[in-house]
């Protein structure tokens, strides 16, 4: 969602993109490390959360897909939903790239826990840990299939995709000394 470009050099051509040296990757992943390990016994009571797992790595031959959803919370009406630490400061809107990662997380716990999933949490650690909530609906589940489609032709076919439309994401891109605009 961030540039289909970014899937043909990581996963197509094999380029890393040595994340790890970025300074806000590092500073995100240092506070998603903490929450893990703070308050693992707390159950946000307002959301009816009855159970969670934290960091579980899901992967799904379904869809074709993994990840590590940083908590699962299990609800009191017989749903689960997942939520997710960003190391972000919310902007009155949750983002398209936010959102669709969310709904791939649901997509991953429906798979692997046979439990509908219609909601997902998202935490702004640099909004004082602003809780917001996305709804899901079964239109949100066909357009992310729809993106793990292009996703998959990408990597099999060595598609070589059009850019995002988002110039400033240029900037901040690894492959931007590599990638023909």
């Amino acid at each position: 969602m961030y540039c289909p470009r970014f899937i043909y050099f990581m996963l197509y051509l094999k380029i890393p993109q040595k994340e790890e040296n970025r300074y806000k990757v590092q500073l995100g992943r240092k506070i998603h490390e903490k929450k893990s390990k703070t308050n693992q016994e707390y159950l946000r009571k307002k959301l009816g959360v009855k159970k969670k797992l934290i960091e579980q790595k899901l992967s799904s031959k379904k869809y074709q897909i993994h990840g590590i959803v940083d908590e699962i919370l299990f609800l009191e009406d017989g749903t689960a939903a997942p939520l997710d630490y960003k190391f972000a400061k919310y902007k009155d809107k949750i983002f398209k790239t936010y959102k669709y990662q969310a709904i791939m997380y649901s997509m991953l716990i429906k798979d692997n826990y046979n439990i509908d999933v219609n909601k997902a949490y998202l935490v702004y650690t640099r909004s004082k840990s602003r809780l917001e909530e996305v709804i899901i609906n079964e239109e949100d589940f066909a357009k992310v299939k729809l993106v793990l489609e292009e996703i998959i032709n990408i990597i099999d076919k060595g598609y070589y995709p059009t850019a995002t439309s988002y110039k400033r994401r240029c900037r901040d891109c690894c492959y931007r000394n590599i990638c023909v605009k």
